[in-house]
């Protein structure tokens, strides 16, 4: 058995929040209350709260790239990766970063893009041919 990440953060509206994560991203909902809901973030669990959400700054470089920091993020397969990025493009999703490779030819070769939930809490989603790639140097 592998472990699971937990990660707890705000959302203004837990009814958005529900149609953001469970309807756009796919994740399944778990437990919830009046201030808070779970979901099942593809294998690890979210926690999102009622309240004011984390300040953000594009001051990560990542190449040519200012991207939002702080951020968390998912690593998945590339053909998981690449329906991710369909269907955030077909559901309008405005990219900090659209879908596309870096780092191409070389080790750790991946994809990448970078988008807000609704409540501006940026996400990075990277995808890898192999998984054995993701710390490769």
């Amino acid at each position: 058995m592998h472990s699971l990440f937990h990660l707890a953060f705000h959302v203004r509206d837990l009814d958005e929040a529900r149609r953001f994560y469970g309807g756009v991203l796919g994740c399944t909902e778990g437990r919830s209350t009046d201030t808070w809901v779970d979901f099942d973030f593809f294998g690890h669990q979210l926690s999102l709260h009622l309240g004011e959400p984390f300040a953000t700054s594009r001051t990560g470089r990542v190449g040519d790239a200012l991207v939002p920091m702080p951020h968390f993020g998912l690593v998945l397969e590339l053909p998981q990766w690449q329906a991710m990025a369909a269907r955030l493009t077909d559901a309008g999703t405005d990219f900090v970063l659209p879908p596309q490779v870096r780092f191409e030819g070389q080790p750790g070769e991946q994809w990448t893009m970078f988008f807000c939930d609704p409540f501006g809490n940026p996400i990075e989603v990277k995808g890898f041919r192999s998984l054995a790639a993701v710390y490769a140097s």
